[in-house]
């Protein structure tokens, strides 16, 4: 992959990191933690705890899912940074430019991701 490419990635890459942290820290209210922001929903819940417990499910399923997404981009910039960025990390085959575009943190080649996902049953493999 050619450095001007590498670089286009590595600037996508970082934005979408910033805008993730931002989004977390609104979520949380500041500097505080996810249990601290917690107990700061449930004080200002309905009294319908069935409903607070389901939006606070949800808000930490989005937040572990936003964290994951984090590790995957600093993982895609450690790939950039070794020159392995780009490469199928199973067949080491080139991952297509539009591909990355799509999803700039893709390990796999289609061919695959397509074999791992038939393999583990239909489900979709974890975006890393």
């Amino acid at each position: 992959m050619s450095n001007d490419l590498s670089h286009t990635f590595a600037e996508q890459l970082q934005a979408r990191r910033t805008a993730l942290l931002a989004h977390l820290r609104e979520q949380r209210g500041g500097r505080v933690g996810r249990a601290e922001a917690a107990a700061a929903e449930r004080e200002q819940a309905s009294d319908d705890w069935a409903v607070a417990d389901a939006e606070r499910d949800m808000a930490f399923e989005l937040a572990e899912r936003e964290s994951a997404e984090l590790s995957a981009i600093a993982d895609a910039l450690d790939r950039i940074s070794d020159g392995s960025y780009g490469l199928c990390g199973q067949c080491g085959v080139e991952l297509p430019t539009a591909r990355l575009h799509i999803e700039p943190t893709a390990l796999l080649c289609v061919t695959c991701q397509s074999a791992l996902e038939k393999a583990k049953g239909g489900v979709r493999a974890p975006r890393l």
